[in-house]
């Protein structure tokens, strides 16, 4: 048997005159009102979306008497199911049953183009259904109820199996569409909840962000919590930032995800459909990043539904954002698309700021720079020299051998001095454009331009083929971890000795070459509860490479201070 009931044209009206027609039509049906306004309080209580679309499956099958229920949410396009609530089917059941339906075909299909009221005695016998997946529950009765918010509709309600082995009835059906009628009212109002609380999350979001660009503090965690707070807000399975590189697109500067990612320092090139399209400050929309032909397949394989929003303030595209949902995951809807747009702008008028507020402190840093190399090139210098000639003058004058030779030593020491502090000041002379590319020689420039804070030039040892073995993509990441460490122990270490070794013939773990840079000093040490940030960005840059960072005693008195290691492939 197979019933089809119309729907009435306008939901209100519907419930309306389903609930006079309950006046006089039989006591059966009169005895079941107080269950049915029990049910529509039961319906309206809570805001949260998804807790009250289970309750509404919950509560339309003890309306109805019926073992189980669900309701499709129809997705945007109104052409498939977003998402798929239950009731009566456990979590083994569920596992067995494997991936949800997806409202493509089938009769759940043929209710989303054709949403009406359905009644059927045995569902195997309707030609539009297409059976069920294995390890499913037998179904046999059938009631379909399409759920309308605010005149459109929002999903269908579905009723299977009677407790007691019969059909479904004239009174179930008008119980159900009363219900549903009701759920439309409180999923809408759910829906504007949801709405306004994902906004405030956003907002939040941003706030976060903004704060975490402007503190003045690493510039790497700070891009970390905008990948971070990303990835939260839009439910994704990583957060990813990418900056413009140095030969063209887009490389990936910071990464949030629950796996280690092997990513950081990618570079998608600049004929990349996506980076061309990001660099022109449009945003990328895909539905499924692992099968997508203008994705990157060794770092989009595990993706599925992927938003890459450019980081664009001012008609500048400062870089890009991505944030990926994994392989299967729920399309991004359009007030998520919006809302991740609107962050994407406010992370970038951050960047443009937070970049603004460096650039000023650059500048101040290079004009203290500029009034340090003229003193140490006008007075200490100058006076240095004067002292080396007036020691000069009395070696020759002095007649006793052991006076001349220690003067001499004097003379000499002094000579080395003035070499290293003429080294110092061309080190702070040097613009950032003016950097050399040989991987000693910038080594070389960290540990001189490391000198003057200190008020000593660290020891430094350099083993094997340093500038032709060492790959430019470590090069960069081992001077950026020995800036680290050198600051490290300026700051908190209080250092009075400092020995930089860099060796090129080192063998990795996993049996592959690689070169370790070690930095060690006699300073205080770390100490207990003090900051990792640090730390954290060395460990962060060497596993982005496949390689590791660690710290050990250092060189001090009974092995004290630090001794920070970094190793990577070649």
């Amino acid at each position: 048997m197979t019933a089809a009931v119309p729907d009435l044209p306008d939901p209100l009206e519907a419930a309306t005159q389903a609930t006079r027609s309950l006046q006089g039509l039989s006591t059966e049906l009169t005895a079941r009102v107080p269950q049915l306004l029990e049910a529509m309080r039961s319906v309206g209580t809570g805001l949260e979306l998804h807790s009250t679309l289970d309750r509404i499956c919950e509560t339309a099958a003890e309306l109805a008497d019926s073992r189980y229920a669900a309701i499709g949410v129809v997705d945007e396009e109104g052409k498939g199911l977003s998402d798929f609530v239950t009731f009566g089917v456990d979590d083994e059941v569920a596992r067995r049953i494997g991936r949800r339906p997806d409202g493509h075909a089938g009769l759940l299909g043929a209710l989303i183009l054709d949403p009406q009221t359905i009644r059927l005695a045995d569902l195997s016998t309707d030609p539009r259904s297409a059976g069920f997946p294995p390890g499913h529950p037998p179904m046999r009765t059938f009631l379909g109820v399409p759920i309308r918010v605010q005149g459109e509709i929002f999903g269908n309600l579905y009723l299977a199996e009677k407790n007691d082995g019969g059909e479904f009835n004239d009174y179930d059906v008008h119980m159900v569409r009363v219900l549903a009628t009701e759920a439309g009212i409180a999923i809408g109002n759910a829906r504007l909840y949801e709405a306004a609380r994902q906004r405030e999350r956003w907002i939040d979001g941003s706030v976060a962000v903004t704060t975490a660009l402007l503190s003045g503090g690493d510039a790497d965690d700070a891009l970390t919590v905008v990948a971070e707070q990303a990835r939260r807000l839009a439910d994704a399975a990583a957060g990813i930032v990418l900056l413009p590189a140095a030969d063209g697109g887009l490389e990936i500067v910071a990464v949030s995800s629950d796996r280690p990612s092997q990513s950081l320092g990618m570079v998608i090139p600049p004929e990349s459909a996506v980076a061309d399209r990001l660099l022109e400050g449009e945003a990328v929309f895909v539905e499924d990043a692992s099968t997508d032909p203008r994705m990157f397949s060794r770092l989009t394989a595990q993706y599925g539904p992927s938003m890459l929003l450019p980081l664009q303030s001012g008609g500048r595209v400062l870089g890009a954002l991505a944030t990926p949902r994994a392989s299967g995951g729920r399309p991004f809807t359009e007030a998520e698309r919006t809302l991740a747009t609107q962050f994407a702008s406010q992370a970038a008028l951050a960047l443009m700021m937070a970049e603004a507020q460096r650039d000023r402190e650059r500048l101040a840093v290079y004009e203290d720079r500029d009034r340090i190399a003229r003193d140490l090139h006008d007075l200490v210098i100058q006076r240095l020299f004067a002292t080396g000639m007036m020691l000069e003058s009395a070696q020759r004058r002095s007649v006793v051998p052991a006076v001349r030779d220690g003067v001499g030593k004097a003379v000499d020491e002094l000579d080395v001095t003035i070499q290293e502090i003429r080294t110092a000041i061309f080190a702070l002379q040097q613009g950032p454009a003016e950097a050399p590319s040989g991987l000693r020689t910038r080594v070389l420039r960290e540990i001189n331009m490391a000198a003057v804070p200190l008020g000593f030039k660290p020891a430094h040892r350099f083993l094997g083929a340093i500038d032709s073995t060492v790959g430019e993509l470590t090069g960069k990441n081992l001077i950026a971890a020995l800036r680290e460490a050198l600051s490290n122990a300026f700051r908190h270490a209080r250092a009075t000795r400092i020995d930089v070794v860099v060796d090129a013939g080192v063998e990795l773990p996993d049996g592959t070459a690689g070169v370790r840079l070690s930095v060690a000093d006699d300073g205080v040490g770390i100490p207990e509860g003090g900051r990792r940030s640090g730390l954290r960005n060395l460990a962060r840059r060497a596993e982005s490479l496949g390689g590791s960072s660690w710290c050990r005693p250092g060189i001090g008195e009974d092995g004290g201070g630090t001794t920070v290691i970094w190793q990577a492939p070649l």
